[in-house]
């Protein structure tokens, strides 16, 4: 483990990296030693800086869910950060592009919670049952560390690259749909780009939803009522310039789009 006072100066710097939209240097160039254990422990002491500033956690997100991204970070498992009330949008936004480092989109279901989930048996049929409705989102993704020769360890650090979320669609209980079979086709600028369907989350979107409730549960902590939970995306994520206009059609389960400005 880093020193603790070697966290805490990491932290710092990313709260800092995060008010001013620039970007430190790799975490991971600096300290080849830290571990994913260390990203954790600098991730838990922003988001306690951030509670004690005034901001809200909304919920949680899910990344590295796909077989080709684990395989590419030499990572077996996903990773986890946290949601601020102020990261979020509605869907149709304006979103002010400025107000991130660099920005890239991703297309996922969002899970918002009936019931707690806890850990450590929490299983897909559980999160089904606590889930009041799944809708479409959109993730932004923004990083406040050096992307060339970024690791896992730097990213989960850096909050798991989360930046914000745009929620829109239309709201559908968990046992209305097949959520597997869920598909979507991501525009930007009236020219498709992505296309995926929810499987590629771990075989089933909610599984990673489980992992979640799971891997809190090892340090205490759970999913509470009221959460959302962003899956994981099934897409690759695709980058965004100012001026911008995204939308992901997800069919039956409706649009949602958003523009940088």
């Amino acid at each position: 483990m880093l020193a603790e006072d070697t966290i805490t100066s990491l932290a710092d710097e990313l709260a800092e990296a995060e008010r001013t939209h620039g970007v430190i240097p790799r975490i991971t160039a600096r300290y080849p030693q830290a571990a994913v254990e260390d990203s954790y422990a600098i991730q838990d002491v922003w988001k306690r800086k951030n509670l004690a500033a005034g901001r809200r956690l909304v919920g949680h997100k899910i990344g590295l869910t796909s077989h080709a991204m684990q395989a590419a970070t030499g990572i077996s498992e996903p990773d986890y950060g946290v949601m601020f009330d102020d990261t979020v949008w509605e869907n149709g936004a304006h979103i002010p592009h400025d107000r991130f480092s660099n920005v890239r989109i991703e297309v996922e279901l969002a899970f918002v919670l009936k019931d707690s989930l806890d850990g450590p048996h929490c299983t897909i049929f559980d999160v089904l049952r606590a889930t009041e409705y799944v809708t479409p989102a959109l993730e932004v993704l923004n990083s406040h560390i050096e992307l060339e020769g970024r690791t896992i360890v730097d990213t989960i650090a850096d909050n798991a690259a989360y930046g914000g979320l745009v929620l829109g669609g239309n709201p559908t209980r968990p046992d209305a749909v097949d959520l597997r079979w869920v598909s979507a086709l991501l525009y930007r600028n009236e020219t498709i780009e992505e296309t995926g369907v929810a499987a590629a989350v771990l075989n089933h979107p909610a599984t990673g939803v489980a992992w979640l409730a799971n891997k809190l549960g090892q340090h205490g902590d759970r999913l509470e009522a009221g959460e959302v939970i962003l899956a994981g995306s099934f897409t690759r994520p695709m980058w965004v310039e100012k001026g911008d206009t995204v939308l992901a059609d997800y069919g039956q389960m409706g649009t949602i789009s958003c523009r940088f400005v």
